[in-house]
């Protein structure tokens, strides 16, 4: 897979889109209720930040992946959910407004937790020189580009509610395209090189992906979170931000590592249909409890 001049081009923009829709759906209270409702947007951090980067790594090492492979697998660990988990979230009767606190939290303590995961990934699977470190300032710069749409739409919904209520579900839709527009891009660009590389990295990110949904969901479960509300993980820690991963990937001044992209393009395609049949087994779950309770 290489950086296309288009797709280097077009990351940013994607980027912008996906996280002005997020920042529309975004108000203070959205963080506040972390110190207000805490059990859950603690057990779903955890998850993300604690248990996912351990399940990945023991995959990674567990599949045998060159060290392109797999430190491109950790840098989707580290990336934070994605806003397309908050429609997910919806269409499966999750709780969004848990979707949206944990995506707002985890975007802004992925500052920190990316540049430290993917630079202890580089250490293990990497030979010395073989990659640049991720340095924090490359990375709070990528972020600043990130957060602004966001700060943006914050604003937008502040002064203009009604506007923003209305462009919402319409964002995220546009997200959702945006996301699937961008994987497209970068698997069409070089698709002999993804076929090669299908194969061998495909059944890991088919695996983490999974994983990270039953990590969501069932951990919180058997800590007596809500049924609601363990979806709501779910749906936030299967679904990562692979535009995120990709843009770091391919950044001449970040990774600059084309192969590392693979996993996050791989991963995001497979998402979208696991995540469907993941809603689809958690609501038809949902509705024989309702059935049982009305009896």
């Amino acid at each position: 897979m290489t950086a296309s001049p288009l797709l280097t081009a077009f990351l940013p923009l994607a980027l912008g889109i996906i996280m002005l829709g997020l920042g529309l759906s975004l108000t203070l209270a959205d963080f506040a209720r972390v110190v207000k409702y805490p059990k859950p947007v603690v057990i779903g951090l955890a998850c993300q930040i604690v248990l996912l980067p351990l399940v990945c790594f023991l995959i990674a090492n567990g599949f045998g992946l060159e060290s392109a492979l797999a430190v491109g697998l950790m840098l989707l660990a580290a990336s934070p959910g994605g806003t397309t988990a908050n429609l997910f979230s919806h269409l499966a009767h999750g709780d969004v407004a848990l979707n949206i606190t944990l995506t707002a939290v985890n975007s802004l303590i992925a500052i920190l937790t990316m540049p430290l995961l993917v630079n202890l990934s580089l250490g293990w699977f990497m030979e010395s020189g073989q990659a640049i470190p991720l340095q924090f300032a490359k990375v709070l710069q990528v972020f600043a580009i990130v957060l602004l749409p966001v700060a943006l739409g914050m604003l937008i919904r502040h002064w203009a509610p009604g506007f923003a209520g209305r462009m919402e579900k319409p964002m995220k839709i546009v997200a959702a395209l945006f996301l699937a527009f961008t994987i497209v891009l970068a698997l069409a660009k070089d698709w002999q090189t993804v076929v090669e590389y299908a194969p061998i990295v495909g059944g890991a990110a088919l695996l983490f992906n999974l994983l990270s949904l039953g990590v969501g969901y069932w951990v919180p479960r058997l800590l007596n979170i809500p049924r609601r509300q363990a979806i709501a993980i779910g749906m936030e820690i299967g679904i990562h931000n692979g535009t995120l991963a990709i843009a770091l990937a391919l950044s001449p001044t970040l990774l600059n590592n084309a192969t590392m992209a693979v996993p996050a393009a791989l991963y995001s395609l497979i998402m979208f249909f696991t995540a469907a049949g993941f809603g689809w087994w958690v609501s038809r779950g949902r509705q024989a409890e309702a059935t049982v309770a009305a009896n």
